[in-house]
C-alpha cells in the first residue's frame, strides 16, 4: 500500500480535529446540565445561570481557555424539528416601497400596475420590479415612469427626463437596498429577543429573509416583533454629569426598598472596609479592579448598600490628577448582557419612574462594547417638547452611505430633505454652542441606541457626515440603519412553521432510534454475510460515523430530522464502497490469487467503480443544496459530507486494518462457507427479457399516468400553499368527524389526515391564506379552536406551518428544475466519463423510468396506504437521492461492461452476451448494496416517526425500483443503441 505513512497522518489529524470540534458540544451540554441541577426546574434560574458565566472560562485546554459563549456557539446545533421553535420567512413589501418612491400617487394605471404585478408574481420566475415595469407599459403605450419618481428627495437618482429602463434600475437599486435593510433590522431585533443560536439568512435573489428561532414557543411575541415598523429617531443627549446625580438618588430608593441584612453589624464593618480612599466615587470606579478580592460577605454588603451600581457600573475614569472623576459625554453607566433585564426593573418600578424627569429617558446601545465582553452601554437622552418625544424623525434622511473620509478612515454622508435640513441646523447649532461642552445627537432605532456622534460645529445644509471607531461593516450598518426611517417597505410573514418542544422531542427520540436500529441492522449483516471481512467493514463504519459528526460540528452544520435521515442513509450508503471491493477480492481469490494479492486487486480494480459511484450521488447532493431551503439543507450537507467520509474509511481506513491484519499473520475470510457462492455463475437472461420489462414499467408507468391526471397529487403545504396543524387529541379521534367540523367552520374544505397515531391528526386549511397580517394569524388559530372546540375531545396544537401561494410556486418550480437539472448532469457526467452517448442515453432514460415509477405509485396509492403519500420539499430530496442512488448501481454495471469491452476476446463477441454477462457478474454486488441500503430505509421507514414516514418511503420503493432499472431498464437501453450503432456502421460499410 503506497502513501502509508501519509494516510496514518491524514487519519490522525483527522481524528484529533474531530474529537475537539466535538469537544465543544461535549462541554456545553455538561455546563447545562449543571445550569438544570442547579435551577431545579426554575427555567429563569437555569437561564440567569448561563448567563452569569456566558462570559466565563468553562473549557480549558492547559494552553488556551473558553467561556461558555464561545463554547456554545461551536456545539452541534438542533433544528426546529428537534428543539422545538419557529421558522419563519419574511418577505418586504416592494408594492408598499414603489408606492412610497412615488410619494403613494393616486394614478390608477400606476397603481393597477402594482396590484396586477402582485397577482403575476405569484405564478412567474419574474422579479416585482420587472413584472411591474411590464404592467406599466402595457397599460399605457408610451407612458413614462420618471414623472412619478423624479421627486425632491429622488432629485439626485432621478431625473426628469429619465428613460423608463434607467427608473426601473433605480427601484431595483431601491428594492435590494429595502431588503439588505430589512435584513440588518431583523438581526438586531432577532439579537435582542435573547434566543439561543438564532438563524437569519438572506435568500439572494429574492426579498424573502429566512429566520430560525429554536426553542421559541411565544409565537404572536414573535410576529409582532419581526412585523412591526422601524421607528428612527435622532435624539438631543444629557451629559453624563447631569444624570449620575440622579442615579445616585435611584441607588438610594433601591436600597431603602430592600430588605435589611440580617446582621447588620456585619454589613456595617464590611460597608467600611471596602470604602476605599477617595470616597464613593473613586468606591464605585474601582469596583471592577477589588471585586475578585471581596469576599462573598463584602460583595453581600456592597449590592445591598449599592443594589444599583451593583449591576451598573458608573461611567468614570482617572482624571489629570489622577482621581477617579465621571466621564464625559451620554454614556452614564455599563451593564452585562445578563444584568440589563435587572437594570430596567429597577428603573421602571413605581418609586423610581417617580423620581426620573419627564424629559430623561435612558436607553440601551444596541451592540456590546466589545464582541467578547458581552457589556453594553447606557446612554441618557433628552426629550423635546411637551410629549416627550425625540427631536427629529428619522423620516426627513433622504440617503446615506458609507464612506471615506479625507485621511481614509470609515464614515457615513447622510443626507436629509429640506425640512429635515432645516431642523437639523437648529439641533446641530444647540449642540455644539459650547465649546468645551459640546454634545452628541443619539442615533435611536426601535429604541436602541445605534450610535451617538459629537457634533464639532452647526450643520446647515442637511448634509452631515458621522465617524468615530467605525469598521466598514459598521459603517454599512449605520447607513442602513438611517434609511430606516426613510420610505419604509413593511415585512409580511408570508411562511411560518413552529414545532411545540413536545413534537420536538419525540422527533429526537425517533432520529435516535432509527440510528440505533439502522446501525445494529448494517453490522449485523455485514459480519454474517462477509465474515471477518465484515467485521472490517463495521469498524470502518464507527470511524465513518465519528468522522461524519466531527466535520458537521467543525462547519457548523444544524442537526435536522432529515439530517439524521442523511446520517442513517449514510450508514447503508458507507459499506457500498466495502462491498465493491470485497466482492471484488473474492473474484480475485476464484482466480487462484493469495489472500494479500487479492486485497490488493480487489481495492485497485474496485476503485473506478467506486469513485463513479459516489461522485455521481455527491452530484445529487449539490444539487439538493442549491436548490433546497431549511431542513433539506441539512440532509444535503449530511449526505455530501457523508459520502466523502465514506469514501475516506472504505477506502483508507479498512485498508489499514487489512494491512495490520495482514503484517500480524491473522486470518481474514471474506464469507462464510454458505454465502461464497451466492450469485455465483448467475446467468439470467436480463438482455433477452428486456421487452418484458418494458412492458412491466411501461404499464406501471401508464397507469401512474392516468391516475396524475386524473385523480392528481396529495401536494404538501409547501407546494399549494396554506396552514397546516398538528394536533394532539386527549382520545383517540374519528378523522372524518374532525374534516366535516372542519370544513364547516372554515367554509372551506379542509384536509385532514392521522399522523402518527390515532389521537393526532394533521389539518391543512387555505382559510385566508393571501392575508399576512397578525389580525388574521389570530383569526384563523380562533377558527380552528373554534372547530376543535365543537368535537368534544380536548386538543392541543403541537406545530403549525404556513406557507403562502407565492413561496409555494417559487419552491415548486424549484423542485421541479433541481429533478430535471440533476437528470441532465447525471447523463453528462457520464457521457464525459464512459465516451459513449449509448451510455449516457441509457442512464438519462433509467433515471427518468425511476423518477415515473415513484410517482406514479405515490399518485396510484394515495389514500390507499395508512400514511402520508405528500408531494412536498422532503419527497423531491428524497428522489432526488433514489437518483443518485440509482446511477450508483447503473455506473457499477456500465463499469464491468467498459471492462468487459476492453478485452480482446469480447471485442469479437456478441454485444448483448457481453451485457449481460457483465450485469450478471455484478448481480451479488447490485443486490447486496441494494440490501444494505434497503435494511437501512426500512428501520428508519418504521423507527423514524410519523414527520419523515412519506420521506423514508419514497426513499425505500425508490432504491428497489432504482436497482430494478440498473439491471433491468439502462444496460438493456444501451443494448438497443449500440445495436443501432453496429447496424449503422454495418450499412456504411455496405
Amino acid at each position: 500500500m503506497q502513501s502509508k505513512g501519509l494516510i496514518k497522518f491524514a487519519t490522525i489529524a483527522l481524528t484529533i480535529g474531530c474529537i475537539y470540534s466535538l469537544s465543544f458540544t461535549w462541554v456545553a451540554k455538561q455546563v447545562e446540565k449543571d445550569a438544570r441541577e442547579y435551577a431545579k426546574g426554575n427555567p429563569e434560574k437555569e437561564r440567569a445561570y448561563l448567563d452569569s458565566i456566558a462570559t466565563q472560562p468553562v473549557y480549558n485546554l492547559g494552553f488556551t481557555k473558553f467561556n461558555y459563549q464561545y463554547v456554545k456557539e461551536r456545539e452541534i446545533p438542533l433544528g426546529l424539528d428537534l428543539a422545538g421553535g419557529m421558522n419563519v420567512t419574511m418577505e418586504i413589501s416592494l408594492t408598499e416601497l414603489v408606492k412610497n418612491l412615488a410619494n403613494q400617487t393616486n394614478d390608477a394605471n400606476f397603481n393597477k400596475a402594482l396590484s396586477n404585478a402582485e397577482g403575476r408574481l405569484k405564478s412567474s420566475q419574474k422579479d416585482f420590479i420587472t413584472l411591474f415595469g411590464e404592467e406599466f407599459e402595457s397599460l399605457n403605450n408610451n407612458g413614462r415612469l420618471a414623472p412619478f419618481f423624479a421627486t425632491r428627495e429622488n432629485s439626485s437618482l432621478v431625473k426628469p427626463d429619465a428613460s423608463n429602463r434607467d427608473v426601473l434600475k433605480f427601484l431595483q437599486a431601491q428594492a435590494n437596498s429595502a431588503v439588505e435593510r430589512s435584513f440588518n433590522i431583523l438581526r438586531t431585533r432577532i439579537d435582542k429577543f435573547g434566543v439561543t443560536s438564532p438563524n437569519i439568512q438572506l435568500q439572494e435573489g429574492t426579498n424573502r429573509i429566512l429566520i430560525e428561532l429554536p426553542g421559541v414557543s411565544d409565537e404572536d411575541r414573535v410576529r409582532k416583533l419581526l412585523q412591526g415598523s422601524a421607528q428612527l429617531e435622532f435624539w438631543e443627549t444629557y451629559d453624563n454629569t447631569e444624570i449620575f446625580p440622579l442615579l445616585e438618588n435611584i441607588n438610594k430608593i433601591i436600597a431603602a426598598s430592600l430588605p435589611a441584612a440580617k446582621d447588620s453589624t456585619k454589613t456595617g464593618t464590611a460597608a467600611k472596609t471596602t470604602s476605599p480612599d477617595g470616597g464613593k466615587l473613586a468606591q464605585l470606579g474601582a469596583r471592577k479592579d477589588s471585586s475578585a478580592k471581596d469576599t462573598s460577605a463584602q460583595m453581600l454588603a456592597q449590592a445591598k448598600q449599592n443594589p444599583l451600581f451593583a449591576i451598573l457600573n458608573p461611567n468614570v475614569g482617572q482624571g489629570e490628577n489622577g482621581q477617579t472623576s465621571l466621564g464625559r459625554g451620554p454614556v452614564v453607566g455599563y451593564a452585562t448582557q445578563k444584568d440589563t433585564a435587572k437594570v430596567n426593573t429597577y428603573l421602571n418600578s413605581p418609586n423610581v419612574a417617580a423620581i426620573i424627569p419627564h424629559n430623561v429617558r435612558l436607553l440601551w446601545g444596541v451592540k456590546p462594547v466589545s464582541p467578547e465582553s458581552r457589556v453594553f452601554e447606557l446612554y441618557a437622552l433628552k426629550t423635546s417638547g411637551f410629549e416627550g418625544t425625540a427631536a427629529m424623525g428619522g423620516d426627513v434622511v433622504t440617503d446615506a452611505r458609507a464612506n471615506v473620509d479625507d485621511r481614509g478612515n470609515p464614515e457615513v454622508v447622510m443626507y436629509m430633505n429640506s425640512d429635515g435640513a432645516r431642523q437639523w441646523k437648529q439641533i446641530t447649532a444647540a449642540a455644539s454652542a459650547d465649546q468645551n461642552n459640546k454634545r452628541s445627537i443619539a442615533i435611536v432605532l426601535d429604541n436602541n441606541v445605534y450610535s451617538a456622534p459629537t457634533v464639532q460645529n452647526e450643520i446647515p445644509n442637511g448634509i452631515s457626515s458621522i465617524s468615530g471607531k467605525f469598521t466598514q461593516n459598521d459603517t454599512k450598518d449605520l447607513a442602513n440603519v438611517l434609511k430606516a426611517g426613510r420610505l419604509p417597505a413593511p415585512a409580511r410573514i408570508v411562511e411560518e412553521a413552529v414545532v411545540g418542544p413536545s413534537l420536538g422531542q419525540a422527533a429526537i427520540s425517533a432520529g435516535l432510534t432509527s440510528c440505533v436500529v439502522g446501525l445494529i441492522v448494517v453490522l449485523i449483516f455485514m459480519m454474517i454475510y462477509y465474515n471477518r471481512a465484515g467485521t472490517v467493514a463495521n469498524i470502518a463504519v464507527f470511524v465513518n460515523i465519528f468522522f461524519l459528526m466531527g466535520v458537521l460540528a467543525s462547519i457548523g452544520a444544524v442537526l435536522t430530522l432529515p439530517g439524521i435521515a442523511g446520517i442513517v442513509l449514510t450508514l447503508g450508503m458507507a459499506v457500498d464502497a466495502n462491498v465493491l471491493i470485497y466482492e471484488r477480492v473474492r473474484e480475485e481469490l476464484e482466480h487462484g490469487k493469495s489472500i494479500r494479492i487479492a486485497i490488493a486487486d480487489g481495492f485497485k480494480h474496485a476503485m473506478p467503480s467506486i469513485l463513479d459511484s459516489q461522485i455521481t450521488t455527491f452530484l445529487t447532493g449539490i444539487i439538493l443544496y442549491v436548490f433546497g431551503t431549511g431542513p433539506i439543507l441539512g440532509f444535503a450537507t449530511t449526505l455530501m459530507v457523508g459520502i466523502i467520509t465514506s469514501l475516506f474509511t472504505a477506502i483508507f481506513i479498512s485498508r489499514l486494518v487489512f494491512e495490520w491484519m495482514l503484517s500480524k499473520e491473522m486470518p481474514i475470510k471474506f464469507s462464510h462457507p454458505w454465502s461464497s457462492h451466492t450469485f455465483k455463475n448467475a446467468n439470467f437472461a436480463f438482455v433477452k427479457n428486456r421487452r418484458i420489462f418494458y412492458l412491466i414499467s411501461g404499464t406501471f408507468i401508464t397507469l401512474g399516468l392516468i391516475s396524475m391526471f386524473t385523480r392528481g397529487f396529495s401536494l404538501g403545504v409547501d407546494f399549494k400553499g396554506g396552514r397546516t396543524y398538528v394536533v394532539r387529541f386527549e382520545n383517540p379521534v374519528d378523522i372524518e368527524k374532525v374534516r366535516n367540523t372542519l370544513d364547516e367552520t372554515f367554509q372551506t374544505t379542509t384536509e385532514v389526515k392521522s399522523f402518527g397515531s390515532d389521537n393526532q391528526a394533521r389539518l391543512t386549511t387555505s382559510y385566508l391564506i393571501d392575508q399576512n397580517d397578525d389580525a388574521t394569524e389570530l383569526k384563523v388559530k380562533k377558527k380552528l379552536e373554534e372547530g376543535l372546540g365543537k368535537i368534544n375531545n380536548k386538543s392541543e396544537i403541537l406545530s403549525s406551518q404556513k406557507v403562502g401561494p407565492t413561496v409555494a410556486n417559487d419552491i415548486k418550480t424549484s423542485a421541479i428544475y433541481s429533478v430535471i437539472f440533476s437528470i441532465i448532469t447525471i447523463a453528462l457526467y457520464i457521457l464525459v466519463r464512459f465516451r459513449r452517448w449509448a451510455f449516457s442515453v441509457g442512464a438519462l432514460v433509467a433515471l427518468t423510468h425511476d423518477v415515473l415509477l415513484v410517482l406514479s405509485f405515490f399518485s396510484l396509492f394515495n389514500g390507499i396506504l395508512p400514511f402520508s403519500l405528500d408531494i412536498d420539499q422532503a419527497f423531491i430530496a428524497a428522489i432526488l437521492t433514489v437518483i443518485g442512488y440509482s446511477i450508483n448501481d447503473t455506473v457499477v454495471v456500465f463499469d464491468r461492461i467498459r471492462e468487459y469491452l476492453g478485452l480482446h476476446h469480447s471485442k469479437k463477441d456478441d454485444m448483448r452476451e457481453v451485457i449481460n454477462s457483465a450485469i450478471n457478474n455484478t448481480l451479488s454486488r447490485t443486490i447486496i448494496t441494494a440490501l444494505t441500503v434497503v435494511f437501512v430505509l426500512a428501520v428508519l421507514f418504521v423507527f423514524g416517526g410519523e414527520v419523515i414516514r412519506g420521506f423514508s418511503f419514497a426513499l425505500l420503493i425508490g432504491v428497489i425500483f432504482g436497482t430494478y432499472s440498473s439491471i433491468c431498464v439502462a444496460t438493456p437501453i444501451v443494448v438497443e443503441f449500440e445495436k443501432k450503432k453496429k447496424e449503422t456502421l454495418e450499412t456504411v460499410k455496405v
